[in-house]
């Protein structure tokens, strides 16, 4: 199972690092220079209120799906042809609510208008990820891999013809980005429907709603564990937007910093969507899952510590490169909030294994401490602090929550304590900092230092023996011998 994990975690990072940071980077951070940062931060703030409602579109269906898949294939058929009329009537049930709380909150028109939009594409983004869930779920890892990279593609080539293209004299606005997006979930959500249309033995949608009774009982709790987490990763900007009265630049430049820390999060977002059939799998042949988590854990550890240190040390230059505006209070943002990611890393490790273990009890308990420290921390800081109290609140969640599911994983499945691994992570850390703080100061382009950092800190990774390169050879070498014999999807 570990030789299936890294190679198709390569593959799938192969194609993420050719389209994902262009996606962030070079068209999303185009769009919000030339709309501005109360525009984005308008924008922004919808985004995140559509996100937390999400839960009414998924109710633990993805998470559940996935498991369930990946230890019963043969249930494809019948759940497949149910689930996608479960996720029709749970859409409208999404779009009724979210309108609601809206004209509550005292949304205005043109909020509605992009509010509609964007309650669709979330939609389209649901029954993507829950079809993507059966194909990963069957073990068809580089199929997926293929379909997680596909909206972002289609996005970019939509967005590109907007803004460079020159064949419209329409400036971008945030309308024609939101729906650019819609179109290229549309597409790809026809796709990934094809592509386990062909895996099904047959698809009819049924209404069945004795089957929506049952299957939903079994996937509250997952349902209940998205919620609450959606609550803490996805509140801060809303917050900021009611909280203060120049809430929408607020909100924007908040948004700034945190692309940066979604786009890393992206990454871990790949590890979690690999390991969780893999996990379910192993656990339903009651096969020791310690060796797979350590080395998942510590092939993402090193190099997320290696990227905090450069967004920590190197926030200005990073944010004066990437924007125009509010790049001094942005860069401060982003050197808090980007430590969180540490905490974030090992989420999806850890919080990836106790999901495909089934302990939701464990994981709600977590969750629901998570949401009310960060509404807690928000409701304190935000009105002191702005735009840097969201920072801090999201930093101290996200490594509160990450720890507290690396000792629940610890106490259930009796990991053994790694001492060797608990040093070699402290040291590395210590060194890391001393490395950062050192060539930061050197008379030299901020560009080559922090490469130089990143190459050096990753060398004293190996010399502490957190990565080996031996094992990870020794997979490598192992798949191309049987290559021919039985090749891996």
């Amino acid at each position: 199972m570990k030789k299936k994990f890294v190679i198709n975690l390569i593959f799938l990072l192969f194609l993420n690092v050719l389209v994902k940071p262009f996606w962030i980077f070079g068209v999303e951070r185009s769009v919000q220079n030339i709309v501005g940062a109360s525009e984005f931060g308008f924008y922004f703030s919808l985004l995140n209120f559509s996100m937390i409602l999400y839960i009414i579109l998924d109710l633990g269906i993805i998470n559940f799906n996935n498991r369930n898949i990946a230890q019963n294939p043969s249930i494809l058929s019948k759940h497949f042809s149910n689930i996608i009329a479960l996720k029709f009537l749970l859409a409208v049930v999404y779009g009724i609510l979210s309108v609601l709380i809206a004209t509550i909150i005292g949304y205005d028109k043109r909020q509605m208008m992009i509010l509609g939009v964007l309650l669709f594409n979330q939609f389209l983004l649901s029954t993507i990820l829950y079809l993507r869930s059966n194909i990963s779920g069957l073990q068809y890892f580089k199929t997926d891999s293929m379909i997680s990279v596909l909206d972002r593609l289609l996005m970019i080539i939509f967005c590109s013809i907007l803004i460079w293209g020159g064949f419209t004299d329409h400036q971008m606005k945030i309308e024609l980005f939101v729906l650019s997006q819609t179109a290229a979930y549309l597409l790809t959500a026809i796709t990934a429907f094809f592509i386990v249309l062909g895996k099904a033995d047959f698809f009819k949608l049924n209404f069945d709603f004795e089957f929506f009774r049952v299957f939903l009982k079994q996937s509250y709790p997952y349902a209940l564990l998205t919620l609450l987490m959606a609550f803490y990763n996805r509140i801060d900007s809303v917050m900021l937007e009611r909280l203060l009265p120049d809430g929408k630049e607020q909100a924007g430049i908040y948004a700034q910093a945190y692309r940066i820390l979604e786009a890393a999060s992206m990454f871990g977002f790949l590890f979690a969507g690999l390991l969780l059939p893999m996990f379910a799998k192993m656990l339903k042949k009651k096969e020791s899952v310690e060796d797979l988590s350590k080395l998942s854990f510590s092939m993402i550890i090193v190099p997320a510590i290696a990227m905090i240190g450069v967004c920590v040390f190197y926030s200005e230059e990073i944010m004066s490169l990437m924007y125009w505006e509010h790049v001094s209070v942005s860069s401060q943002v982003l050197s808090v909030i980007i430590i969180g990611f540490a905490g974030v890393c090992t989420t999806y490790i850890f919080g990836t294994l106790l999901t495909a273990n089934g302990s939701l009890k464990y994981l709600n308990i977590m969750a629901t401490g998570g949401m009310i420290l960060n509404i807690v921390l928000n409701l304190i800081l935000i009105p002191k602090y702005q735009v840097l109290g969201a920072a801090i609140s999201s930093m101290v969640t996200q490594i509160a929550t990450g720890i507290s599911q690396l000792l629940i994983s610890t106490k259930l499945f009796k990991f053994r304590i790694n001492y060797k691994l608990i040093l070699s992570l402290c040291l590395f850390i210590a060194i890391s900092i001393l490395l950062y703080w050192q060539l930061k100061f050197d008379n030299v382009q901020w560009y080559y230092t922090a490469f130089a950092s990143i190459t050096i800190s990753i060398v004293f990774a190996f010399i502490l023996g957190m990565f080996k390169l031996k094992p990870i050879f020794e997979i490598l070498k192992a798949n191309q011998e049987n290559k021919l014999k039985k090749p891996i999807d």
